[in-house]
């Protein structure tokens, strides 16, 4: 006769959800789709909790005044209203005030925690492990925060994974189900009853629910039903065998625990606040697949079933049963978690892989410590690029390029590298046709001893499958782009010393200590454009300075234009300058003694008067 209790919650839960819908409706107490986050398009009353409420107190009090239509003799209402239903109206009201006026995520735990209290000390919470050798008894120290983290945890995992029309309600059914066939093998009348109206209610709810849902169930019903349903595995487990009171209600709830174990491991490694909404729980993964918002539902109805199947399994306990139940179990989980592509998992399995492989990460680590070293003492470019090829090509690189802001030399031996342009040469020891075949490169400056721009360094790699074990910032927190920038200055003194110029396109010349010329050298043509006017020799005066204050300019060049000389942006990245009838202010200073003469290339205006032009050729 049991059933009737079953069928008669499914009515009531029915006509109360048709009722309260109704009247939601008629007083606007509708949800809007205020988010991103919400899946439906029209205004849909959220009080579905209502008529659950309602049902299940219906439920208690014909079980108490008729007991004998219920199979029993005697319904202790007391015993059921003041020990599970007591704190669930707590809850229930809790979830109500937040559907109209929402509370923060403080408040909610703070209440919900002491419902957790009420109904630990009203004789249902963890009292024991089961699992434990001896199934020791817990003190209050141990068994209270217990009973709070189960507690919280089912509470809101149902109220998480209420996203979707009847997803939570449907996965609440068939958890309490469960409840329901381990009440039953555990002989426990009060918590069997209590289910089976769960259960009737739910279902009547459901016809109302499911998708497209005409009312919504709001936090008032999904953190009802969630702490319902902790309240009842604790309670159920108190008269089952060891095995089937620990595995059982964990393994039937597994949709709901591992949307919030996911939700708040995610959450934790991609720095967000562990109680901020999003839309990357699973059902949202999965409707992000491209599965319609019925096929996601009915997805997880069979998943959540699949967990309900193997926690009954658990029914004939044995400890071979449990290792193979969780085993499936576990290997599923990972399967499901690894399809759905989190990135948060993703970059964690990144990183238990590098860890993995720290040893590779070190010893690449240490041959750019050693290159550091042996670049420090060389002015060879062949010794140079060796170097850096012993270096590299363990790591991982397939070549570099070196680019020099003052150009390279044009007579210099630049082998192996490939020149480029004029400033830029490249070395590759692997098969690339084009830099273009390079997947990706990695630069960065390089500077001389007194702080003025050098150039530029460049990696390049090709390969993107296999993972690079290393911290690239080892290039830069190892001295490694100083040895290489020490390294490529002693190459450029020692072709100084061999007497090879710099490609500049003009040469100073001092004529007394108040005039100079700038020629453009022989058989170099302007290199610049038509838009700069073609010259062969200016000569100029300075007025109110001395050519001991003169100038060094660095890869730069001049133009003539509407009768002002300016100083086009060097290519070192300076700032800009201008002559033209003014000042011209410079940080730098060079000594040229009259007579001097210097690649312009060298050398950097700084001239404090005025400009006058002299002539022109």
């Amino acid at each position: 006769m049991q059933i009737l209790v079953f069928l008669a919650a499914l009515l009531l839960s029915a006509i109360f959800t048709r009722l309260v819908r109704d009247y939601a409706i008629r007083h606007r107490w509708a949800s809007l789709p205020a988010s991103d986050r919400h899946i439906h398009t029209r205004p849909i009353p959220r009080l579905g909790g209502v008529a659950i409420f309602l049902t299940l107190w219906c439920i208690a009090l014909l079980a108490h005044w008729v007991p004998e239509h219920f199979g029993m003799r005697e319904f202790p209402l007391s015993q059921l209203t003041f020990r599970i239903l007591g704190p669930a109206t707590i809850i229930f009201f809790l979830g109500l005030i937040d559907d109209f006026c929402e509370l923060s995520a403080y408040i909610k735990f703070s209440v919900q925690a002491l419902a957790a209290v009420l109904l630990y000390y009203n004789g249902i919470g963890i009292s024991q492990l089961t699992i434990l050798a001896g199934h020791p008894h817990l003190g209050w120290l141990v068994g209270l925060p217990l009973t709070i983290l189960w507690v919280l945890w089912i509470t809101n995992a149902f109220n998480l994974i209420d996203g979707l029309d009847g997803l939570a309600a449907g996965s609440a059914l068939l958890s309490t189900l469960v409840s329901c066939v381990v009440a039953m093998v555990g002989h426990n009348e009060v918590v069997l009853i209590l289910t089976l109206a769960l259960a009737g209610a739910i279902s009547g709810f459901l016809r109302y629910n499911f998708n497209p849902a005409s009312i919504f169930l709001g936090d008032c019903g999904s953190l009802l039903i969630g702490f319902l349903i902790s309240a009842i595995a604790i309670a159920g487990s108190h008269k089952s065998p060891t095995m089937v009171a620990v595995a059982i209600p964990i393994v039937s709830l597994g949709l709901p625990i591992l949307d919030v174990a996911v939700a708040v491991i995610r959450r934790f490694l991609s720095y967000k606040r562990l109680f901020a909404p999003d839309r990357e729980h699973i059902h949202h993964k999965l409707l992000g697949r491209g599965i319609s918002h019925r096929q996601t539902v009915l997805v997880l109805y069979s998943v959540s079933a699949c967990f309900c199947l193997f926690s009954l399994l658990l029914l004939n306990p044995g400890g071979a049963a449990l290792a193979a139940v969780l085993l499936v179990v576990g290997i599923g989980v990972l399967i499901g978690v690894q399809q759905l592509r989190y990135h948060e998992f993703l970059e964690l399995g990144r990183v238990a892989n590098r860890a993995l492989n720290q040893r590779h990460a070190i010893a690449n680590g240490v041959r750019v410590r050693r290159a550091a070293d042996s670049l420090e003492s060389c002015s060879n470019l062949q010794e140079f690029c060796r170097i850096l090829r012993e270096c590299l090509e363990p790591i991982g690189f397939d070549g570099f390029g070196l680019y020099l802001s003052t150009g390279l030399p044009a007579k210099a031996e630049l082998s192996p590298f490939k020149m480029v342009s004029k400033s830029k040469v490249q070395y590759f020891w692997a098969e690339l046709p084009t830099v273009a075949a390079a997947n990706w490169s990695l630069t960065f400056s390089l500077t001389k001893r007194n702080g003025k721009s050098l150039g530029g360094f460049t990696f390049y790699r090709k390969n993107t499958v296999s993972p690079l074990w290393m911290d690239l910032d080892v290039f830069t927190t190892t001295g490694f782009s100083s040895a290489v920038a020490v390294c490529v200055e002693n190459i450029q003194n020692a072709w100084a010393s061999r007497g090879y110029a710099s490609p500049s396109q003009f040469e100073v010349q001092a004529r007394s200590q108040h005039e100079f010329t700038m020629r453009q050298k022989p058989g170099r043509p302007n290199e610049h454009g038509p838009k700069y006017a073609e010259f062969s020799e200016l000569a100029f005066r300075c007025t109110e300075s001395s050519l001991d204050d003169c100038f060094e300019v660095d890869g730069a060049w001049l133009s003539q234009r509407r009768r002002d000389l300016r100083l086009i942006g060097a290519k070192s990245g300076h700032r800009r300058a201008q002559w033209a009838q003014g000042h011209v202010r410079q940080p730098d200073s060079l000594n040229l003694p009259t007579g001097a003469r210097r690649p312009i290339g060298h050398f950097r205006p700084r001239i404090d008067g005025r400009l006058e032009q002299a002539g022109s050729h």
